[in-house]
């Protein structure tokens, strides 16, 4: 009995000094995400972003009723985070080095894409109770940064890692996470929860409505 309990012991010491080994892994492993994936997690605000203005413009469409402010608070995230925080990153750190060479085209075309995001982004923060004019600002918006981010994704960061090294690579996410602390409205946490807020308003913030019946 007394060699039983010794054993349980044992075991259970061993299993409990593996799960603090475990995450301490998983919190080095956080500490070590490049910064090209730092700049892939806020794709992903920014593709719940385009799942709001989709939202939008299906009720617009419908003739359902969208109060203005669901409109200019997702339009304003738009601005704050992804063009004025996100897009100038990748404007500073990652086109310039795609000036030359075969993604020089690709760079050329996202930085368009950029501009092109501003103004529509201006537009609908200018005029979010004029149903036509957004829809059309909306459904413009969507149907370029959806290609836009999967292909930066797919192929420009994955290129720019290969292109600059780890030291590069190390140092530029410092930059990035100092810049991120640095910003007034708060980061990609406080940015994830400014989304979803917007997705409960709307209606969308059960993942479970987006399955398929089968």
């Amino acid at each position: 009995m007394q060699e039983t309990r010794r054993r349980f012991f044992v075991g259970a010491t061993a299993v409990a000094a593996l799960g603090f080994s475990r995450r301490g892994l998983a919190e080095d492993a956080d500490d070590d995400v490049p910064a090209t994936e730092d700049l892939m997690r806020e794709h992903g605000v920014l593709r719940r972003l385009l799942l709001v203005y989709r939202e939008v413009l299906h009720k617009l469409e419908a003739r359902q009723e969208v109060k203005p402010a669901i409109i200019t608070g997702a339009a304003e995230i738009v601005r704050a985070f992804i063009e004025e925080y996100h897009e100038r990153d990748e404007e500073e750190f990652i086109f310039p080095r795609f000036r030359k060479g075969q993604l020089a085209g690709l760079a050329s075309v996202l930085a368009a894409q950029h501009r092109a995001g501003r103004a529509l982004t201006a537009d609908i923060l200018r005029h979010p109770g004029d149903r036509q004019r957004v829809t059309v600002a909306l459904g413009q918006f969507v149907r370029m940064y959806e290609p836009h981010a999967a292909r930066e994704d797919t192929v420009l960061f994955p290129a720019f890692r290969r292109l600059v090294g780890a030291k590069e690579l190390d140092r530029l996410k410092d930059v990035l996470e100092d810049k991120e602390k640095a910003l007034p409205g708060g980061g990609f946490e406080k940015r994830v929860d400014d989304v979803a807020a917007i997705e409960r308003a709307l209606g969308i913030d059960d993942l479970a409505q987006f399955t398929p019946r089968t």
